[in-house]
């Protein structure tokens, strides 16, 4: 029975070009976002304004997950050595409240446009994370 559900409820896959990892489960994920340029006419005599519709456009897409010595700072090198050439692909799989996968991920396809290692702070205990970026092509399917 399907119903509504969380933000935690999905698992977020990457593949990056010549990358064999042995874990391609991410934390976040953001963007992607499929939306329009907006097309509106104003006819005379006052009358209200048409939707002409327009382009559709897809927004970059960023995930990003705590960085592990022994699995992210090992492959950090090779990441940055793509950038602006490897092609790179982003599952979204929907689960269950039980994590079982439902239904079919949405997939997004593109090229890895940024990596951003940690951030350092001397004075913070939050969590380093490690983040892609991916400009899109085409658009996203489920």
């Amino acid at each position: 029975m399907a119903g509504p559900t969380r933000k935690d409820t999905f698992r977020v896959s990457v593949f990056v070009e010549g990358m064999t990892w042995t874990d391609r489960i991410w934390d976040k994920k953001s963007g992607g976002q499929v939306d329009s340029d907006e097309t509106k006419y104003n006819p005379g005599g006052m009358q209200p304004p048409v939707s002409l519709g327009g382009k559709k456009t897809v927004e970059n897409l960023v995930v990003s997950r705590l960085y592990r010595h022994e699995r992210d700072h090992l492959i950090v090198q090779d990441l940055l050595d793509k950038v602006g050439k490897a092609n790179m692909s982003v599952q979204q799989q929907p689960l269950d409240i039980n994590g079982a996968p439902f239904g079919n991920p949405i997939i997004w396809r593109g090229t890895l446009k940024r990596v951003t290692p940690p951030e350092h702070d001397s004075e913070s205990n939050d969590a380093a994370l490690i983040e892609l970026e991916m400009t899109v092509d085409g658009y996203p399917v489920a």
